[in-house]
């Protein structure tokens, strides 16, 4: 179906009345398993690109700098409410901010005990923090080893790269910080701990460079984020339309690198999900591919909200005007934002129906597939790189499977 432009004052698609529709067809939405909650609202980073405080939502001036006791705890029922509810033994927890290691070490082990105390001995929680690394000591490490919370650090590479957009409001950089952090995490007792780097994508980068950099930290795994943008402000670098993918570009550099190395040095997660889905599996982040989206974000204040990637959209996109005082996880499963995340190809536009590569690409990140005129109804912003970076990636794959093949065939023959 298409979807005509907004008329003045309409909200973007979609709407409740989409999401009526779609229960009256028989849709029943997947139940939640991560829930991110924001236990600190503010950072003490001022890097030039977060989507948090540069976007056009500036609520978290309205938030509370750190998550109450009380709203903790309710917050940890309306888990608790919604695991039983759906009988999963299993579920993840994001601390999240700003930054999180601001809340302070008390509030943050009372938080992960709360949590595991309202669930109860028959649910597993797993615990992941997501810092920028500043203040991540020897104590903390321990403490987070204490309570089984897994780290992932925010790093965009080596000390140029990486100052240039996460400095602090003095105007120093903190590569310097989160290099020494991360020569704890690195190594034991403390490398368990060790989830992931976060590294935003800037094209003025080396990828490879950039790629050889971040392996010095002996990562687990690293996560390469297309900067956040959509079609009224493309990202960095990227013109609407234009023949030139330079963000495909950069990534095949990574690619050739990584799947070319002799052994496997580090998971790519963006690079892991696309060979997946190309070879039929199902990937593990919502970067790509068709899996309906499965968790929420709980505000400082106990406000539930969407993806707060949407604050680059407009202000009040990642709203949902519900919280835990007086709403259930099962209510916010049935906001129209929430919803549509969960419908598939029938979410996408007409434009990405009609691609071959939808099944694979997923429309694109949500947030990237912003318009005023037509909401969220569009393709990515990045799509041109999206079927580039697909289209070389699957030649690979098809070019290696198919000496796979013709070894596998001549080996049979001379046996």
């Amino acid at each position: 179906m298409s979807r005509p432009p907004l008329r003045h004052g309409e909200p973007p698609w979609p709407s409740s009345t989409d999401v009526v529709t779609r229960e009256r067809a028989g849709w029943v939405p997947y139940p939640l398993h991560s829930f991110v909650l924001k236990v600190h609202s503010r950072c003490d980073l001022a890097c030039d690109y977060c989507y948090m405080y540069r976007s056009a939502d500036q609520g978290w001036r309205a938030q509370p700098r750190t998550m109450a006791p009380a709203t903790v705890d309710r917050t940890a029922l309306r888990i608790a409410e919604h695991l039983s509810a759906h009988g999963l033994t299993e579920a993840g927890v994001v601390l999240h901010g700003g930054e999180p290691l601001l809340a302070g070490d008390d509030a943050l082990a009372r938080t992960v005990r709360t949590l595991r105390a309202a669930v109860g001995p028959g649910v597993r929680l797993r615990f992941s923090l997501q810092t920028n690394g500043v203040r991540l000591t020897e104590r903390r490490l321990d403490l987070c080893g204490e309570l089984g919370v897994r780290i992932g650090v925010s790093v965009d590479g080596g000390r140029a790269a990486h100052d240039r957009h996460r400095r602090g409001a003095d105007g120093r950089g903190s590569h310097a910080r989160v290099r020494a952090a991360l020569r704890l995490l690195a190594e034991e007792p403390y490398r368990p701990l060790f989830a992931a780097l976060l590294c935003t994508i800037d094209l003025r980068n080396d990828p490879v460079r950039t790629y050889e950099e971040l392996l010095v930290h002996r990562p687990p795994a690293v996560d390469f984020l297309l900067p956040l943008g959509h079609w009224r402000t493309p990202p960095p670098g990227l013109v609407p339309g234009a023949r030139r993918t330079p963000y495909a570009d950069w990534l095949w550099a990574v690619f050739e690198r990584w799947y070319g190395a002799p052994s496997r040095e580090t998971g790519v997660r963006l690079l892991d999900d696309l060979m997946a889905l190309l070879l039929g599996a199902a990937p593990r982040t919502e970067a790509l591919g068709l899996s309906p989206v499965r968790y929420a974000v709980v505000e400082t204040d106990g406000s539930l909200a969407q993806d707060d990637t949407l604050r680059t959209a407009y202000d009040g996109a990642a709203r949902t005007g519900l919280d835990v005082w007086r709403h259930s996880f099962d209510e916010l499963l049935r906001h129209p934002g929430i919803a549509a995340r969960q419908w598939g190809a029938d979410a996408l536009c007409a434009t990405c129906r009609s691609c071959p590569l939808h099944r694979v690409c997923g429309g694109g990140h949500y947030a990237n597939r912003y318009r005023p005129d037509t909401g969220f109804a569009n393709p990515s912003v990045y799509c041109a790189d999206l079927t580039a970076l697909i289209g070389r990636v699957r030649g690979r794959l098809a070019a290696d499977l198919a000496d796979l093949n013709l070894t596998a065939a001549l080996s049979t023959e001379r046996a």
